[in-house]
């Protein structure tokens, strides 16, 4: 009897608080201004230095056809033939370049994906389980290659976030991650690693014309 009318306070408690919503303590914190200040740099620009200085290899390409040529020599300068993806629209680019798909993510020499945006000031690289390549094919192959388009760029993580929650209302993605170059640690007797955790080399072909869609 004691329980149930515990219980009964607590739920009376948590309706009146709904009911009668506390305002915020400190409302002028909302339209305080940005921690970081905005530059007038072409956000491309801003990325690929932010990108390179984590250790990713940045390519910009003026169009399609650009894309497939810088694809096709790095594929024949590395020896890549087990090329892995799952996004339909760059599976057809490949084919384009006779590359074909290989299906083994566990056992292939690269990953390309597309990606939800590229965040300039940081220099990540932003995707989630909305994409096709879902939440392994960035992170569990040795080398992952990122395809984006320059209006995918935005000035810094809080803008990509709510793009993404804007994109479909409600209907948030389950997994959302961020990659900011090869993956690194320096836990073992602080000597920095890379691709332990994660890709050893990150790369990203920026497309400023026409569409990969």
């Amino acid at each position: 009897m004691a329980t149930s009318l515990a219980k009964e306070n607590i739920l009376r408690k948590i309706r009146q608080a709904l009911t009668n919503p506390v305002p915020l303590p400190f409302p002028e914190s909302e339209t305080e201004p940005l921690v970081f200040n905005t530059t007038t740099e072409d956000k491309s620009i801003v990325f690929a230095e932010s990108f390179t200085k984590l250790q990713g290899k940045f390519v910009f390409c003026k169009n399609e056809s650009e894309l497939k040529n810088f694809l096709q020599q790095l594929f024949i300068e590395r020896n890549w033939n087990k090329i892995y993806c799952k996004e339909s629209f760059l599976l057809q680019l490949l084919q384009q370049i006779d590359i074909s798909h290989f299906d083994d993510l566990a056992n292939c020499d690269v990953a390309i994906t597309d990606c939800e945006y590229l965040v300039a000031r940081t220099g990540t690289i932003v995707m989630s389980s909305n994409q096709s390549s879902g939440r392994t094919a960035s992170v569990y192959a040795p080398v992952h290659i990122c395809i984006a388009r320059y209006a995918q760029i935005v000035d810094d993580l809080k803008d990509a976030l709510t793009s993404i929650k804007n994109k479909i209302p409600n209907q948030s993605p389950s997994f959302i991650t961020f990659a900011s170059g090869p993956s690194r640690t320096a836990d073992i007797e602080k000597t920095l690693v890379t691709g332990v955790h994660g890709p050893k080399e990150v790369f990203c072909f920026l497309l400023e014309q026409g569409s990969v869609d």
